[in-house]
């Protein structure tokens, strides 16, 4: 099956090309879903160009592994999950995650979520991108792409207190530079 105009072209139509080989395509399904997917490595990458190679390796298995998409489910959401694996796999290789727990041994939790309330969401994106490898992975794969704790642990090779300490972390970290970029800016109003 050879694809001349991929703009019209429909995901079906695409995923059969490129389980063919033809490259149209392969450019073609590069082409509607690498802004989306490169948003998803940017979140886990430690900055720009990390999320570029994640990108380019996360396509790499998308083009090798297509002809076992099932349609069970949403392509775009199989697609995500090799998107976050790959980010992932590209995490272990540069970090180390460690848990964060108080004296006693225990998880640290964090039940005051009111801080987030009056963020912008580019603002929160930003503040989270600044966060440590293994904060920034718990907290996207928890909070943005709602993976549950013990998921989150198989994903990651670790425990599920690992799991919730690193999000309480995580949490912890933002509501201190939320609160201080607040305090930031209404001082500058006054």
């Amino acid at each position: 099956m050879k694809i001349s105009y991929i703009g019209a072209v429909s995901d079906d139509d695409l995923i059969k090309g490129c389980v063919a080989g033809d490259r149209k395509a392969q450019y073609g399904l590069y082409n509607k879903y690498a802004p989306k997917m490169f948003g998803i490595c940017l979140r886990y990458a430690k900055d720009y160009h990390a999320a570029e190679d994640v990108l380019q390796d996360a396509f790499v298995k998308v083009f090798k592994y297509i002809n076992k998409f099932r349609k069970e489910g949403s392509f775009e959401g199989w697609l995500r999950r090799i998107f976050v694996n790959t980010s992932i796999e590209h995490l272990r290789k540069s970090v180390n995650l460690y848990p964060i727990v108080n004296d006693a041994g225990e998880a640290i939790e964090i039940h005051d979520h009111t801080v987030f309330d009056s963020l912008e969401q580019q603002d929160l994106l930003y503040l989270v991108q600044e966060l440590s490898p293994g904060y920034r992975t718990v907290f996207n794969l928890y909070a943005i792409e709602g993976y549950s704790h013990k998921e989150i642990a198989k994903l990651m090779g670790i425990t599920e207190g690992t799991s919730k300490s690193q999000l309480a972390r995580a949490r912890q970290v933002l509501q201190r530079k939320i609160t201080t970029t607040q305090k930031i800016s209404l001082d500058g109003v006054s």
